[in-house]
C-alpha cells in the first residue's frame, strides 16, 4: 500500500522522514521548541530541504549545546562559524539563533515558562484546519502574528509571522497535513481554513 503524504514532501528521502515523523507532531521540549523555531529564522529566504540537509551541522555548531552555552557566544565565535560552508553563511541568521538564546534566558529568568507561553499563542491545544491543498494553507494566522510581536518585543530575531506560522506547523501547533494525507489528525474538531 502506498502512504499519501502532503504534496510538498516530494519523493527526497530526507522530506519523507522530516514529514512522517516530525512535522505537525506536537512538541512540547524545550531543546527542541528552541531549534525549531531558530531554524525556521534560517529558513527565510531559502527552502526547508536547505535547512533540512544542513541541520546537522546546525546541532553540532549550536543545539547539541544548552541554550545558556549557546547564549554566551561572542561575535568572534559567530564570525568564525561564516568560514564553514555546512551553515547557511549569513551572519544575521547566525547571530539571530545566540541572540534568540539571550532573549529564551531573558524569559525564564522572569519566572516565564518559555514553551507554555509560546503554545499559549495556539488557539486551542490543537487546530486541526481544513487543507485540500499545501498551497491553500495560510502564510500566517492571526495567531502567528501576536507570536511575531511577543516574540520581538520579547528580544527575538528572525520570527516574523511567516516564520512563527511555519514554526506553529511543525511543532504541532496546528495540523496542516492535507486532508488526503496518512498523517492528517483525525479530528471532529477541525476548522475549516
Amino acid at each position: 500500500m502506498t502512504i499519501q503524504r502532503c504534496g510538498w514532501c516530494s519523493d527526497n528521502p530526507l522530506y519523507i522522514q522530516y514529514h512522517d515523523q516530525e512535522w505537525g507532531q506536537v512538541v512540547l521540549d524545550e531543546p527542541r521548541l528552541f531549534e525549531m523555531l531558530c531554524l525556521e529564522g534560517q529558513q527565510a529566504g531559502l527552502a526547508w530541504i536547505t535547512v533540512l540537509k544542513k541541520r546537522e551541522a546546525y546541532r553540532e555548531h549550536f543545539f547539541q549545546y544548552s541554550i545558556a552555552t549557546i547564549a554566551a557566544f561572542t561575535d568572534e565565535q559567530l564570525t568564525a562559524k561564516l568560514q564553514d560552508a555546512s551553515l547557511i553563511r549569513h551572519i544575521g541568521k547566525l547571530t539571530a539563533i545566540r541572540d534568540n538564546a539571550r532573549a529564551w534566558q531573558q524569559l525564564k529568568s522572569q519566572d516565564h515558562d518559555v514553551v507554555e507561553w509560546l503554545w499559549s499563542f495556539a488557539r486551542q491545544s490543537r487546530l486541526n484546519n481544513d487543507v485540500a491543498n499545501y498551497r491553500q494553507a495560510p502564510a500566517q494566522t492571526a495567531e502567528s502574528q501576536h507570536m511575531s510581536k511577543a516574540l520581538k518585543k520579547a528580544g527575538f530575531r528572525f520570527v516574523g509571522p511567516t516564520i512563527c506560522y511555519a514554526f506553529m506547523q511543525a511543532v504541532g501547533m496546528v495540523d496542516d497535513h492535507e486532508n488526503h494525507c496518512h498523517f492528517k489528525t483525525r479530528s471532529p474538531h477541525s476548522n475549516k481554513s
